[in-house]
């Protein structure tokens, strides 16, 4: 990681209890976020203990004995979290060299290490949290899932992975060995079981195979689909219907494809199905052909769920995906009409309840999931994001900071332009 290193804290308080109770210990009871401006517009102090806010109160009526952060200038969020990632194949664009695409490399090292580096990549965007699809079968079996599961061990305490398992054929003789890997790989520890039926030559019978996957293990579904065709998609919205443990369909570009009159019925079907939709605002990923995104708001205003995810990160599907929320965001704001705060949503409580991870909101008794990114207001803060502060479980886990300078003339002096840089520290210390 050539443009990361490791962080050490500016007030090591703040994190000696992580270090003496090993990676998963929370931050110590009464770190204390000074100065951090909310979205209603308050600026407020939020104190932190046992990985959960403690209280909000205005900014200096909070008193604590332990560590404070000064967030003067930042506007605070509930971390964003990442639904749609595919961990095994990331940073792999340029694995041949520069301008010769080839095969990535499928050795266990090194897709625990891509894993890994891209789970950091996109915490330091903020996210806490990522659902990661990882193919399993063919030649490789079950290693790639093995490798994202030791980067998740390994991640504990910065960031929460939850791998997806991805057969590729799971019907016909071709299908049976696929079938029971794909059982094995939720006792290893796939945190939910997907695929992508559109590939298989029977796709209604692949998306029933996976749901009776996922009925007899409890665990939620996540299918890649383009839903291109209205027939299969109300099939497979019908049988979604009864599965308690959630299921998600993305990206399912192909609805904006469809004539208006096809795309309502299925977002209706979806609708009533209780089927949560991840859209990719950024670009597509190694799962489906189709390009595009979503019809976001004829979704919502269907009463789909809609959240949104990053898709490929850096590989041959995107060579140039960034894997940041606040783009993913952004990008439904800009390119879609969504109001800056429906847009947030989509990449943080969308993006969490479609995981199953409790919801975060800046008040007491939620769980300390945050970020505080240097601006005032939200539109702003998705238009340029640069400066970033990330709470994983109550603890500082990530900090990237921009200082943006002007040369000496008299046109900035007299209009003091603004910089992006520190503030001063004051009584607490400065991010």
């Amino acid at each position: 990681m050539p443009d990361s290193q490791p962080w050490q804290p500016d007030d090591h308080a703040a994190d000696a209890a992580g270090a003496a109770g090993g990676p998963d210990t929370a931050a110590p009871a009464g770190l204390v976020l000074c100065g951090a401006r909310l979205t209603d517009g308050r600026v407020v102090d939020v104190r932190l203990g046992g990985g959960r806010i403690e209280a909000v109160g205005t900014a200096g009526s909070l008193a604590a004995p332990g560590p404070r952060l000064d967030l003067r200038g930042y506007l605070l969020l509930p971390a964003p979290a990442e639904p749609h990632a595919h961990s095994d194949t990331a940073l792999t664009a340029d694995d041949a060299g520069p301008g010769i695409p080839g095969p990535a490399s499928h050795r266990p090292e090194d897709i625990r290490r891509r894993a890994t580096e891209a789970a950091l990549l996109q915490l330091g965007h903020g996210a806490t949290a990522l659902r990661s699809h990882v193919r399993i079968g063919d030649v490789q079996g079950l290693a790639p899932l093995e490798a994202v599961l030791q980067a998740r061990r390994s991640l504990r305490g910065l960031a929460d992975l939850t791998p997806v398992a991805v057969p590729r054929l799971l019907t016909g003789v071709a299908g049976a060995g696929n079938l029971a890997m794909l059982r094995e790989a939720v006792k290893m520890g796939a945190g939910a079981v997907g695929g992508c039926p559109d590939l298989d030559p029977d796709p209604a019978g692949y998306a029933e195979a996976v749901l009776e996957v996922a009925a007899e293990q409890g665990c939620p579904v996540d299918l890649h689909t383009d839903s291109d065709d209205p027939a299969r998609l109300g099939r497979l919205a019908a049988m979604a219907g009864g599965l308690r443990t959630g299921v998600s369909l993305g990206p399912c570009a192909g609805l904006s494809r469809l004539p208006p009159q096809a795309a309502a019925r299925a977002a209706d079907q979806l609708a009533a199905a209780g089927v949560t939709v991840i859209c990719l605002p950024q670009g597509g990923c190694c799962g489906v052909e189709g390009r595009g995104t979503a019809p976001v708001r004829l979704l919502r205003s269907a009463g789909v769920r809609v959240a949104a995810g990053s898709g490929a990160l850096r590989d041959l599907a995107n060579p140039v995906g960034r894997g940041d929320p606040l783009e993913a965001a952004y990008l439904l704001a800009s390119q879609h009409g969504l109001p800056a705060a429906e847009a947030y949503e989509a990449v943080s409580s969308a993006a969490r309840t479609a995981m199953g991870l409790p919801g975060v909101r800046v008040e007491a008794g939620f769980p300390a999931e945050l970020l505080a990114v240097r601006g005032e207001q939200l539109p702003g803060v998705l238009s340029l994001a640069c400066s970033r502060v990330v709470v994983h479980r109550g603890r500082v886990v990530a900090r990237t900071s921009a200082v943006r300078e002007y040369c000496d003339s008299e046109t900035v002096v007299a209009l003091g332009l603004p910089r992006q840089g520190g503030t001063d520290s004051g009584s607490c210390g400065g991010p």
